[in-house]
């Protein structure tokens, strides 16, 4: 057959149509990234009970190793806890300051932290920290601070020293009031208490000096001055810094396997 008007068909061959490869998802990512929607846009609330595996297979029609990979992709995140017992199985929770801190944890052990980097993100956000606890603080805050202050002027020993100054700064960023910089100050304390655990640096006139900053910090948080809070936090970190630098030999940071095993720290 020709075609209208005498034309000849055109030849066939290969289509000059080029498709780009195709990247599926895999089953477990596409449940995990439903029920996560779900969960953070709080369609789910936090404490609801998800249906149990077998439920959740018959439902999505998928396996049931993609729907316990789903739900174990979610655990790790922490947007899901996993009961045993009777009355266990999957329950949502909203994600926490711990989700942070781990994902902070994590950074830190696998790119070598250097002290530097560590001692140049405190100064550029415990000031403006102290700025807003000024700002934003009420009595808890201040009795918190107080608190961590009290333990600074009786520790016996440098772990207890150490330990009630990261206290102190976390009562600061608490009392911000400000849900990411309270929570990563959080996550950045286990990198504070290894970075200042120096006992060459940490000597008498260290700690004194320390424990007078804190208290003229927690002055101007207490009165409220946004101005000499910002500039007393400033001028503290910023002078720690330097003499930590020049004191400790060392330059990166290393967080041990197992952070639980630190002292317990502030929250």
């Amino acid at each position: 057959m020709t075609e209208p008007h005498g034309q000849a068909p055109p030849p066939l061959g290969r289509s000059h149509i080029q498709m780009a490869p195709m990247v599926v998802p895999k089953a477990s990512d596409v449940l995990a990234n439903e029920l996560r929607e779900r969960i953070l846009s709080g369609e789910l609330p936090e404490g609801t009970p998800l249906p149990p595996e077998r439920e959740l297979v018959l439902q999505t029609q998928m396996s049931r190793p993609s729907v316990r990979e789903a739900l174990r992709i979610l655990q790790v995140q922490g947007l899901v806890r996993i009961k045993a017992g009777r009355t266990g199985g999957a329950f949502v929770q909203r994600p926490g300051r711990e989700s942070m801190a781990n994902t902070v944890s994590l950074l830190i052990r696998g790119r070598q932290l250097r002290m530097a980097a560590l001692l140049e993100t405190r100064e550029a956000i415990e000031p403006f920290c102290a700025q807003l606890a000024a700002r934003y603080r009420n009595d808890e805050d201040i009795a918190a601070m107080e608190a961590a202050n009290e333990a600074i002027e009786q520790a016996g020993d440098i772990p207890a020293f150490l330990k009630a100054n990261v206290d102190w700064h976390i009562a600061v960023a608490n009392a911000s009031h400000n849900e990411l910089l309270s929570g990563l100050m959080l996550a950045l304390q286990p990198a504070i208490y290894t970075a200042t655990e120096n006992e060459s640096f940490v000597n008498e006139v260290v700690r004194a000096t320390t424990l007078r900053a804190h208290r003229s910090v927690t002055n101007a948080v207490r009165d409220g001055d946004v101005d000499a809070a910002l500039r007393r936090m400033t001028r503290h970190v910023h002078s720690y810094a330097e003499a930590v630098l020049a004191a400790d030999e060392r330059s990166e940071i290393e967080l041990p396997a197992d952070t639980s095993a630190m002292p317990s720290l502030g929250n």
